[in-house]
């Protein structure tokens, strides 16, 4: 039986400039001999980082078919400097671009789980201007929350946490993932009004396969339908696991996340 492989080591960048500069850190494997074939890109949710679970599988998936992958830490997350209190959509956004561009990857397969799908069609739109949409092979999107903060949050603000954004610019509510209760500050939410993707049809130019549980407490199966319902140009696949939660990282959901993966690097 092999060794598990070492992990991979961080690498850094610096993003933004004067008060804004923050450190974001990176884990960039790169296979030899290179393959040619599409990276794997992991975008990570809300308060996750590049260690859980589904973004180690995914490199050691990209180890076993020999392509590079890409993980990172959004500001305020993980490894990366700053306060995840101060950050937005935007700001995760204009990292994750920095990233991609700083790992030259000519071709990319976007694993965007939860919020991180909201980044992946965030992302795509950004390199759309710049005239690279062609670099995103495809799309792998995990329990996602794209605009959860106009469709999810906000209309469900109790008159507590309404008062609390008012006066505090934050609210909190207890989270099932840390000891540490989520934070949600009005940058953010009035941020996520800026960035929503949902406000008309979608156009990743690209396949896209969906995985979605229908017992998850946070992001509601519905939700996967209607964005499936905005992109009628792509070639939408969509997985529905009847008993799977928001994580979706038990090894029958890891099987079904790498055979996603593969269909892409196939269709690549």
């Amino acid at each position: 039986m092999s060794a598990t492989p070492a992990e991979t080591d961080i690498t850094r960048i610096e993003v933004g400039t004067g008060e804004l500069r923050r450190s974001i850190a990176m884990r960039i494997f790169r296979a030899e001999p290179a393959s040619g074939q599409p990276a794997l890109v992991w975008l990570g949710g809300y308060r996750s980082d590049m260690t859980g679970t589904k973004a180690i599988e995914v490199e050691a998936h990209a180890r076993a078919v020999g392509t590079d992958c890409i993980r990172f830490d959004y500001s305020g997350h993980g490894s990366s400097g700053g306060d995840y209190r101060d950050g937005t959509i935007s700001r995760w956004i204009e990292e994750s671009l920095a990233v991609v561009d700083h790992a030259a990857a000519p071709r990319m397969i976007l694993i965007g789980s939860s919020m991180g799908a909201w980044i992946a069609l965030r992302l795509i739109e950004k390199l759309r201007t710049r005239g690279e949409a062609g670099r995103v092979a495809g799309l792998v999107l995990i329990a996602p929350a794209p605009d959860f903060t106009a469709e999810l949050i906000e209309p469900n603000l109790t008159d507590i946490e309404q008062a609390s954004l008012a006066e505090r610019g934050f609210f909190e509510e207890p989270s099932e993932y840390s000891p540490e209760p989520n934070i949600f500050t009005h940058a953010l939410i009035e941020d996520g009004r800026d960035n929503r993707v949902m406000k008309g049809p979608i156009e990743t130019g690209c396949p896209v396969h969906i995985l979605q549980g229908m017992r998850d407490p946070d992001v509601p199966y519905t939700h996967a339908l209607k964005l499936m319902e905005h992109m009628p140009a792509d070639d939408v696949v969509m997985t529905l696991i009847r008993d799977g939660d928001h994580r979706l990282s038990r090894e029958e959901d890891i099987a079904k996340l790498k055979q996603a993966i593969d269909a892409m690097l196939t269709k690549a």
